[in-house]
């Protein structure tokens, strides 16, 4: 079973428009880094995997070494098939909530300061996801549009992570 990687996110950027390294890097840090977040030797790297594969080619040189990739149909092919073929992992691990289920063993005080903590961090993730939202220039092609549904579900995330800890915190406290 094929699951989410990098190659997905790569041949997904790819599908609507070329873009070097260094473009696809940019793309990452604006639209995929809260679902699938990647280094740069990580995105060079599958570059070249995919690349050797046929699933990409260069389309254009430059200047400095500069290399445009873009999307082949094969490529495309593998995307689709990701898309419809292949289930989602939907495992679900969360050391914010293993922590949690063993609170018990902290004082209340310090079960409360965890929670507390828990529920800034959200709120903080709450705030950037804001601030990237306004920095976008959302538009009607596809990454605009899919992508602003994938911010909208982290902001509702953190939306709830936020009310949910702040929640546990005051019923942890009415312990004290």
């Amino acid at each position: 079973m094929v699951r989410m990687s990098l190659r997905h996110a790569v041949l997904g950027l790819l599908a609507d428009r070329t873009a070097s390294g260094y473009d696809l890097m940019k793309l990452f840090d604006t639209s995929l880094a809260n679902v699938w977040p990647a280094t740069q030797s990580q995105v060079y790297g599958e570059l070249g995997k995919l690349a050797g594969s046929g699933l990409i080619e260069v389309s254009a040189e430059g200047p400095r070494g500069r290399k445009d990739y873009a999307i082949t149909k094969r490529g495309l092919d593998e995307l689709r098939s990701w898309l419809i073929d292949t289930e989602p992992d939907r495992t679900r691990r969360s050391e914010t909530l293993l922590r949690v289920f063993f609170l018990g063993v902290l004082t209340p005080v310090e079960s409360v300061t965890y929670l507390s903590v828990e529920a800034a961090r959200a709120a903080g993730e709450h705030a950037e996801l804001e601030r990237l939202d306004a920095q976008v220039d959302w538009g009607d092609d596809h990454l605009s549009v899919y992508g602003r549904l994938a911010l909208e579900y982290g902001l509702r995330l953190t939306a709830m992570q936020e009310e949910w800890a702040s929640w546990a915190r005051d019923q942890v406290g009415e312990l004290t």
